[in-house]
């Protein structure tokens, strides 16, 4: 978890130079990526690379996902963030291999010190596992780690981290079950 420095509850937790590439990185996916069909998903993510997200393999981004910040960005080989999907990354997000974040779901880092006048900004990093799902309009909070396989239900908020293949629903998400992949 960070704690950023802030005067007053009105002043930015940003740089500068930080504001000036968030703003520049908006321009760019809305002109060059937002339009995009999805064949053209290698041109999104060279988009992502060049402001700083760290790509490995070949990740699915759709044209409507939203990124707030690229270089807080890690997806692995064949993770997906679908349509819609937010990745409001004032902190860190990770998406592990085979890992699907589905249409709309909200993937958010930040929050803020509530007990302080200065309501400073804190961010925490999400962990999304290998194999795992994140259901349609989930609501993922800031510090999360989604368990290798686990299963969040669509419209879930998810206040807990989630332990290796576990199905979980609701608000608050609650475990309902346990993920068991067929054997051949």
């Amino acid at each position: 978890m960070k704690i950023f420095d802030q005067k007053n509850a009105f002043s930015s937790p940003w740089s500068r130079k930080e504001k000036v590439m968030m703003l520049l990185w908006g321009y760019v996916w809305m002109l060059l990526c937002s339009w995009t069909p999805k064949p053209f998903n290698k041109w999104r993510i060279f988009w992502l690379r060049f402001f700083g997200a760290k790509i490995s393999g070949r990740p699915f981004v759709h044209q409507r996902a939203r990124i707030q910040i690229p270089w807080n960005l890690t997806m692995h080989d064949h993770a997906c963030l679908g349509d819609g999907a937010i990745a409001y990354s004032l902190g860190e997000i990770e998406i592990h291999k085979f890992a699907t974040v589905a249409q709309e779901a909200y993937l958010c880092t930040g929050s803020h010190a509530f007990e302080r006048e200065e309501m400073n900004l804190i961010t925490a990093k999400i962990t999304i596992g290998t194999h795992s799902f994140i259901g349609a309009r989930a609501f993922i909070l800031p510090g999360i780690e989604i368990g290798d396989g686990a299963v969040v239900g669509a419209c879930s908020v998810v206040t807990k981290s989630v332990d290796p293949y576990k199905i979980i629903a609701g608000n608050p998400a609650k475990i309902i079950g346990n993920r068991k992949f067929a054997t051949s």
